[in-house]
C-alpha cells in the first residue's frame, strides 16, 4: 500500500535529518517560539458556511507532476487574494516533490494559516512544523497508533498547534475520536486503488459528533459536490488538484463557493 511505503520513506528521511540536527536541539528552538496562537486553523474552520483549505502541491503519487512551473509563494498569495480560508503546504519530497522551504516562503508572503501537508511520523515532525511557521500539523491513523496519535495531538497543543486527523473509515474514527481529536478529516481517496468516492465523507460524517470539525479531503470538483457536503454538515474541505489545474483559481473558488 503506497501509504505506508510513504511512511516508511518518511521514516528514514526523518532519522538522516536527526543525525544531522538532534532533536533535543530541535526542540528548544522550537519552544522559543510563540505557543499563544489562539488555534487560528480551527478559527478559521469554525467560520460560518463551508471553509476552503486551497492546497499547494506540485506533484502527487497517482497523478506525477501536476505543476511544472511551481511558484508557491506567488499560487498561496492567490488563494490568500481569493479568499481561501487556510493553506495546506506539501513538504513531503519523494512523492509530492515538496520541500520544507515552500512553507517557509510561503509563511512569510501570507497571513491565513497555513497546514503542513505531510506523513507525520516522528514526534520531531511537529517541533519542524513549528519552526517552518506552519499553524496545523496532519496526523493519519493508519500510519499512527493510539498512542502516536495521542502523544503527537497532546505535543501540537503544547505548541499552539492543531492537528487535522485523518481518518479512512469507521475504525479510524473511533480512534480519532478515542485520542481526543477536535478536527477530523476523512480522505475520499483510496490509497490502495487511488479511486476517489465523495460519499466515503458523507458515510463517515454522520459518526463524528456535530462540536468536533469535519473535513472532506479530495475529489471535490463541483458546486453540487460542495452543496452535497454543506448539506450534509461539512465544516470544512480540502482540495488540490482541482486548485493546482486550474488557470483562474480565484475564478473557480468562487464557482466552488456559489458566488457565480
Amino acid at each position: 500500500m503506497i501509504l505506508h511505503e510513504i511512511a516508511e520513506k518518511t521514516r528514514e528521511r526523518i532519522a538522516s535529518e536527526k543525525a544531522a540536527f538532534p532533536l533535543s536541539e530541535l526542540k528548544g528552538r522550537a519552544r522559543e517560539c510563540d505557543t499563544d496562537t489562539g488555534f487560528s486553523f480551527e478559527r478559521a474552520l469554525r467560520k460560518p458556511g463551508i471553509s476552503f483549505i486551497c492546497e499547494a502541491k506540485k506533484a502527487s503519487p497517482s497523478k506525477g507532476v501536476i505543476a511544472v512551473d511551481f511558484p508557491c509563494v506567488e499560487i498561496a498569495r492567490e488563494y490568500q487574494r481569493a479568499g481561501a480560508d487556510a493553506i495546506s503546504v506539501l513538504t513531503e519530497p519523494y512523492y509530492f516533490q515538496g520541500q520544507d522551504s515552500f512553507l517557509e516562503q510561503i509563511r512569510r508572503a501570507v497571513s491565513i494559516p497555513l497546514l503542513r501537508k505531510d506523513f507525520t511520523v516522528d514526534e520531531y515532525m511537529l517541533y519542524q512544523a513549528k519552526l517552518l511557521g506552519a499553524d496545523a500539523v496532519l496526523l493519519i491513523c493508519a500510519i499512527l497508533s493510539p498512542l502516536q496519535l495521542t502523544e503527537y495531538q497532546e505535543i501540537a497543543r503544547e505548541l499552539g498547534l492543531s492537528a487535522l486527523v485523518e481518518a479512512h473509515d469507521g475504525r479510524e474514527i473511533e480512534m480519532a475520536l478515542g485520542a481526543g481529536a477536535r478536527i477530523i478529516g476523512v480522505n475520499n481517496r483510496n490509497l490502495k486503488d487511488f479511486t476517489v468516492d465523495i460519499h466515503n465523507s458523507i458515510r463517515l460524517r454522520q459518526l463524528v459528533p456535530p462540536e468536533i470539525l469535519f473535513v472532506s479531503e479530495s475529489g471535490m470538483k463541483t458546486r453540487e459536490d460542495i452543496r452535497r457536503l454543506e448539506e450534509n454538515g461539512t465544516d470544512a474541505v480540502l482540495i488540490g488538484e482541482s486548485f493546482m489545474r486550474s488557470e483562474d483559481k480565484a475564478g473557480l473558488l468562487r464557482q466552488l463557493r456559489g458566488a457565480e
